[in-house]
């Protein structure tokens, strides 16, 4: 299976133009390793958590939004809830009306980001796969255009503009690290390197989708635990990501739940900087001692979603 020939440098680049209005292009902070108790070394985070809406999502949902005829019935999604919040929000900006499917495990601050940018939410079962089924349902009844949050085209190109604004600001880059849930986040940042950086993926040991579609061969059914169940727990990897991952990224690396936990921590107590778990999950594979990195190698971390209550001011 070869990778999808959309799904390309100078598509992604296309892309990037058609949203840039709509986006923010995100920060790189400069780190060393030794401030982590790690080996001394060039580290540096992309902000995504900064984009709008809270997560790297905002990028895919204005992609597809602006890049298909959205009929009178406005858009749906399914969604952990990044990906929902993000079609809320670009329906918003846009004057689309958008309904949100979300499992009951989505985390209450992504369901207040939700409901704030006024699109309809609907709980839809217990998992993602769950509220998939009920907006699939939803757009044959309605007649709404889907927004798939991660086997679409036009998602994985919208993603795949970070990959672009990472190579401009750190064009000495060898690794960057990305979490993966569905996929097309690491699908698209993948296909615009194209294996002139070393892509790294990162998942949960409870969420372990890509992991067992490398061992398969193919995208398999996986369990879907975790502390990071509300963005990083899909049935199983997109189809659309998978021939890139395999042709362009690194074999999956597994962290704990703990591992995430403590990756928060760290990043709270060394940067104060807040994410969700799904957003540290590439970090921890760095602190944890998962992933290792040789001397004098420059590695990048994505930190994808800060939509979390875990820190609040009284």
């Amino acid at each position: 299976m070869l990778p999808d020939t959309t799904i390309t440098p100078d598509r992604i680049a296309e892309t990037e133009k058609r949203i840039r209005p709509h986006i923010r292009h995100t920060p790189v902070l400069h780190a060393d390793m030794a401030d982590f108790g790690l080996a001394p070394g060039c580290l540096d985070f992309k902000l995504e958590f900064l984009q709008h809406s809270g997560s790297f999502k905002a990028r895919g949902a204005f992609s597809s939004l602006l890049g298909r005829d959205v009929p009178a019935a406005g858009v749906v999604a399914a969604s952990g809830g990044n990906h929902g919040a993000a079609v809320a929000y670009a329906a918003m900006r846009l004057g689309v009306p958008a309904t949100i499917f979300v499992p009951s495990v989505t985390s209450p601050a992504k369901a207040e980001r939700i409901r704030g940018y006024g699109a309809d939410l609907v709980i839809g079962g217990e998992r993602y796969a769950d509220a998939l089924a009920a907006s699939q349902q939803w757009v044959e009844e309605q007649g709404a255009m889907a927004i798939h949050a991660y086997d679409q085209p036009e998602t994985l190109l919208g993603q795949g503009t970070i990959g672009l604004e990472i190579e401009a600001d750190i064009p000495d880059i060898d690794t960057l690290l990305v979490a993966v849930g569905g996929g097309g986040l690491i699908g698209g940042i993948a296909a615009w390197f194209q294996g002139r950086v070393r892509v790294v993926a990162v998942e949960p040991e409870g969420a372990p989708t890509l992991w067992q579609a490398f061992e398969a061969g193919h995208p398999v059914d996986a369990p879907a635990g975790s502390i990071a169940a509300d963005s990083l727990a899909p049935k199983r990897v997109g189809e659309l990501m998978f021939p890139i991952a395999r042709a362009y990224a690194q074999r999956p690396v597994l962290v704990t739940d703990d591992e995430i936990r403590q990756a928060q921590q760290v990043l709270w107590d060394r940067l104060r900087i807040v994410t969700e778990p799904g957003g540290a999950t590439a970090f921890a594979a760095l602190f944890a001692g998962k992933y290792a990195p040789a001397s004098g190698e420059r590695v990048a971390v994505l930190l994808c979603g800060a939509n979390t209550t875990a820190v609040r001011f009284d």
